[in-house]
């Protein structure tokens, strides 16, 4: 990052204060408040503690939690933080995931932590540079890595499964997103693949909190909900898209949609073309 971009950053830190930067706008029929607040730190001391350990934070670093000012931070009259919020629509988790961890923190010079990261300086120096929000492109880049970034992060914070366990369910994981296309993908197939029983599959599932089918039919929701929005699918039917994706019944498919997400799959692709016509709103 260039010296001048350097400085867009430190001042927009400034000017935002204790303002967020809405990357996207909550879709219609959400929640406004249904959302998460990642927090950049740009430089300053600061340090946040949780469940009783105090960490000192580096700049770059990511406070990501349900609220924009994270429990437990403590920061000098120096420091200097840019804080972003994004509908947990577009990110593919529950608002009471991450509260029940009590926020979530993600290194700036490591992993996912570093793409994130540099993906969300990069938007806030351009939004400056315009004086106004970067394009939808962008906005819902960022929102797709601060996607795999909280998801990674709730992994870990959850209890761990025996060792033995835990790299059988992310095996099982691995195949499920190999294979969610296929319309024959079932807790039968999955357990056969993995010469398993189909008791021993559901319990893997029954201790991470969720089911066989209900992880399935997640994961290809959101696969047809971004390949709805993306502008090459525009003009591809709502029920190709399902197909593609593992759904045999259209009208399962949409009411499934509309309980995962507030909005029908035709309201959703309407919708990301109005949104990629316009920066979205401040």
């Amino acid at each position: 990052m260039s010296e001048n971009e350097h400085h867009q950053l430190d001042q927009a830190a400034r000017d935002g204060g204790g303002s967020c930067i809405d990357i996207l706008s909550p879709p219609p029929g959400t929640d406004p408040g249904d959302c998460l607040y990642v927090v950049l730190h740009v430089r300053g001391t600061a340090s946040v503690r949780r469940r009783g350990d105090s960490t000192t934070l580096a700049p770059g670093d990511l406070l990501i939690g349900t609220t924009p000012h994270p429990a437990g931070l403590l920061q000098d009259s120096e420091c200097r933080m840019v804080r972003f919020r994004i509908p947990c629509f577009y990110l593919g988790v529950r608002h009471g995931d991450v509260r029940r961890t009590g926020g979530l923190l993600a290194r700036g010079s490591e992993g996912i932590g570093s793409l994130a990261s540099q993906f969300l300086r990069t938007l806030t120096t351009q939004a400056r540079a315009h004086r106004a929000r970067p394009g939808n492109h962008l906005a819902r880049s960022v929102s797709d890595i601060v996607a795999v970034l909280v998801t990674d992060l709730l992994e870990r914070e959850q209890p761990e499964h025996p060792t033995g366990a835990a790299e059988l369910l992310s095996r099982i994981r691995a195949h499920i997103e190999d294979n969610l296309a296929d319309p024959d993908l079932s807790p039968d197939s999955v357990a056969r693949s993995q010469h398993i029983s189909v008791r021993y599959l559901h319990k893997l599932f029954q201790q991470d909190g969720t089911t066989v089918g209900q992880w399935v039919r997640q994961r290809r929701l959101d696969a047809c909900r971004r390949e709805l929005e993306r502008p090459s699918r525009r003009q591809t039917s709502v029920s190709a898209v399902a197909h593609r994706w593992g759904f045999v019944s259209h009208s399962h498919f949409s009411r499934a949609f509309r309980e995962t997400y507030g909005v029908s799959p035709r309201e959703w692709q309407a919708y990301a073309v109005q949104a990629d016509g316009h920066n979205p709103a401040s």
